[in-house]
């Protein structure tokens, strides 16, 4: 541990001496901070968060009351393998939030920089989410879930295990994911299925107008024109210009397990 003269731990908090806490970290009351935790610099633990043994902090990250990271699966396969929960830098994790660690399918949890998990998220084992990602209140994932960068999701949103969403895209609150969410769109509905192109996240990020235009025709081509996706992916490639957003939308579909929202 870094000399506890640069770091600020609340008398009622409990550290184990094996976790190492870089300089400027503060740990509010009532704390449990286990051995085989590293928190990197500048970083803020709220009252009453849990760390378990495992987890790999950032710096600058900011952990609110009650969140507990790096708890064993809830996976009956699990068979007490040591494990981890990686979290990157500037993320914020709000009330109640649960991040479980990983098990021997992938050994550990992912979560990337500048992302914003709200209260109650669940993330559970295996996961990877990417960088700049939102999760709002009470969104569940389930074991083994994708979730590319700057993707968001709405509130109380369940996902289903395995499934991928695509980067920049955006699912509505309240829907159930049990299929792939492509890259760059909304997904809304029960059943869920394509929204739109998110155009407005999209133009906030910078994305050109004529990149938005590419888009649109490709996903015209792969939910508007009654072809079934395999069809649609060809006369993709064919008319389409093979700019780099709309390669990484024929990468996911051809990397896609569950098929993609119709």
């Amino acid at each position: 541990m870094t000399d506890a003269t640069s770091i600020g731990i609340h008398p009622t908090a409990i550290v184990d001496p094996k976790a190492e806490i870089d300089a400027g970290v503060t740990i509010g009351p009532y704390c449990v901070i286990e051995a085989n935790v590293c928190i990197g610099k500048n970083c803020w633990l709220g009252p009453h968060v849990h760390i378990a043994p495992g987890v790999r902090i950032g710096a600058g990250c900011r952990v609110f009351t009650g969140a507990v990271l790096g708890s064993i699966p809830q996976d009956l396969k699990f068979e007490g393998e040591e494990t981890m929960l990686e979290i990157g830098e500037r993320t914020t994790i709000r009330e109640f939030a649960t991040l479980n660690r990983g098990t021997k399918d992938h050994w550990k949890t992912t979560i990337g920089s500048d992302c914003l998990l709200m209260a109650y998220s669940h993330v559970a084992h295996d996961c990877s989410i990417g960088d700049h990602c939102i999760l709002a209140n009470s969104v569940n994932l389930a074991g083994h879930v994708v979730i590319e960068g700057w993707a968001s999701i709405g509130g109380m949103v369940p996902v289903h295990q395995f499934v991928r969403i695509g980067q920049h895209s955006f699912v509505g609150g309240g829907y159930r994911v049990v299929k792939d969410v492509p890259p760059y769109i909304l997904a809304v509905g029960d059943p869920m299925a394509f929204g739109g192109l998110n155009s407005v996240g999209l133009s906030r990020r910078g994305f050109p107008e004529a990149t938005l235009t590419v888009l649109k025709r490709a996903y015209r081509l792969l939910y508007k024109s009654r072809l079934n996706v395999s069809q649609a992916v060809q006369r993709i490639r064919e008319e389409c210009e093979l700019i780099p957003e709309v390669q990484n939308i024929l990468a996911f579909i051809e990397k896609s397990e569950r098929g993609i929202i119709r």
